[in-house]
């Protein structure tokens, strides 16, 4: 797409007066692919402003079902989804929220063997999974296909977001900021150390902000990527600092 359709102008007119945007970066969000793996407590809100930016392209990755315990946090759900494929419910809400959207959902778990397939052709990865294993797995892949990778997670009232660009020569994976130890399943779980739904909401529209920009990297006054970096976000506080991710020379994935 070389300019945006005089229909979408309208849409996007909120966008494109800021000059740190502006129509070039409209334009490039509409050309834009973004994978989000993980349609949860992260993956919903982050899905509606990434999809209300309107990044033109989404792929959605998710095994799991809509359970009743998800609607605390996971908003674009309702009680009649309860039992979908959260992918599914996902695509069906971002196709009714703007038509003009392609998204592709994909009702799968990503593994170190697959990883590499359902990301090819992103410009962005942002990973909102809730395990280790599916996090590393991702980032493993994403340094493999030079693609970068913006990782969020949460957990009770503690968030964090981060920029990974690890196949660059000077820049750190996500694997270099966890290490190795983690490639197993066995980590803490919101049904087990719970969660509090409107932290979730600020990660995951932080995370949308944080794609947009790295998406407008290059582009656009608003793309500064901060790659390297990691945002605490604290909901007891509250408050958010941030901190530099050092490059691990001996990191098996991009050392």
């Amino acid at each position: 797409m070389s300019s945006l359709p005089t229909h979408r102008l309208n849409r996007y007119a909120r966008h494109i007066v800021l000059p740190e945007i502006g129509g070039a970066g409209q334009l490039a969000l509409s050309n834009a692919h973004l994978v989000l793996v993980g349609v949860g407590g992260i993956g919903c809100p982050a899905l509606q402003y990434c999809a209300g930016a309107g990044i033109g392209r989404l792929t959605l990755i998710d095994s799991d079902q809509v359970d009743e315990t998800n609607l605390q946090r996971q908003t674009i759900f309702t009680i009649a989804d309860i039992g979908r494929d959260k992918a599914l419910a996902g695509a069906e809400w971002a196709a009714r929220f703007d038509p003009n959207l392609a998204v592709d959902p994909k009702v799968t778990r990503i593994y170190p063997d697959n990883a590499g397939e359902l990301i090819a052709g992103a410009d962005l990865v942002l990973d909102g999974c809730d395990n280790f294993a599916t996090r590393l797995a991702v980032s493993d892949a994403c340094v493999a296909a030079q693609i970068p990778l913006l990782s969020a997670a949460i957990g009770r009232f503690q968030g964090q977001v981060g920029s990974f660009a690890g196949h660059r020569a000077d820049q750190p994976c996500y694997r270099c900021y966890v290490g190795d130890a983690f490639d197993g399943d066995d980590c803490d779980t919101c049904a087990q150390d719970g969660v509090l739904g409107a932290m979730a909401g600020w990660v995951g529209t932080f995370a949308a902000m944080q794609a947009i920009r790295l998406l407008l990297d290059g582009k656009s006054a608003f793309g500064a990527a901060q790659w390297g970096t990691l945002h605490l976000l604290d909901g007891m506080q509250p408050g958010m600092r941030s901190l530099s991710i050092a490059k691990d020379p001996d990191c098996r994935a991009c050392g």
